[in-house]
């Protein structure tokens, strides 16, 4: 069989060395993508409504950005029209576009 070796640290900078089998290695790798494929996306779209503030702060109340990411995501979808602001489970994200959309803001879970 097929080993893969991999050195690894902790936190106190001891080195250890550690064999996998290739079968478990790739099986992990698959696990990480299938993970990483199933989040979910908030699109927020831009509108002529509502105000930067506005955006600025719910972004900061609902989907839990600092100040700055929500000024970039506003400014965003200001000039592109869209932008994702929030990425996770679709049962994470589902609540927090409902509050968006109470806010009178525009946004769906893709």
């Amino acid at each position: 069989m097929n080993e893969i070796i991999g050195f690894h640290c902790d936190i106190k900078n001891n080195f250890y060395i550690s064999k996998m089998s290739t079968k478990k290695k790739i099986q992990e790798e698959v696990d990480t993508l299938e993970k990483e494929t199933n989040q979910n996306e908030i699109v927020l779209f831009n509108d002529d409504v509502n105000t930067f503030d506005h955006v600025i702060d719910s972004l900061v109340e609902i989907c839990d950005h600092t100040l700055e990411q929500a000024e970039q995501c506003a400014i965003l979808v200001h000039y592109k029209g869209k932008c994702t602001v929030k990425t996770g489970e679709y049962n994470d994200l589902k609540p927090r576009c409902s509050s968006l959309l109470t806010k009178g803001l525009s946004a769906e879970i893709v």
